[in-house]
C-alpha cells in the first residue's frame, strides 16, 4: 500500500518561494504516477502538476512557469518547488499517487495535506 506524507508547508509572502516535499513508501515509480493537488477554502480540489511513469511532467495553467514538480527516485521523495507565489496559491496541498496516470481528484492514494499560506 502506498503511504504518503507531506512536509515543508507554511507561510510565504507574495512573490516569494517555497518548496514542499512528500515522502512516499510502498511506491513503485514504474507503476505509479505521482503529483500534487490543492484545495483552497470553498473550492474543489484541483490537480496542479505531476510526473508520469515515463518521467513526463504536466502542469495546470494556473501554475505553469512558476511551479516545478520533481521526483527523487532514490529517496522516494516528491517535491513541489513554488516560485513567484501569489495569494491565490493559498491552499491545502496534497501529494497523490495513481497507477492510472497523473493523479487527479479521484486519485487512489493520498497524503494528509499540508497548508500553504501566501500573504500579499
Amino acid at each position: 500500500q502506498v503511504q504518503m506524507e507531506e512536509c515543508g508547508g507554511g507561510s510565504v509572502r507574495s512573490g516569494g518561494s517555497l518548496r514542499i516535499s512528500c515522502s512516499v513508501s510502498g511506491y513503485d515509480y514504474t507503476r505509479d504516477a505521482v503529483g500534487w493537488l490543492r484545495q483552497a477554502p470553498g473550492k474543489e480540489r484541483e490537480g496542479i502538476g505531476g510526473v508520469d511513469i515515463d518521467g513526463r511532467t504536466m502542469y495546470a495553467d494556473s501554475v505553469k512557469g512558476r511551479f516545478t514538480v520533481s521526483l527523487d527516485k532514490v529517496k522516494n521523495i516528491l517535491y513541489l518547488q513554488m516560485n513567484n507565489v501569489k495569494p491565490e496559491d493559498t491552499a491545502t496541498y496534497f501529494c497523490a499517487a495513481d497507477p492510472r496516470g497523473i493523479p487527479g481528484p479521484d486519485a487512489r492514494n493520498w497524503g494528509t495535506g499540508i497548508q500553504v499560506n501566501v500573504s500579499s
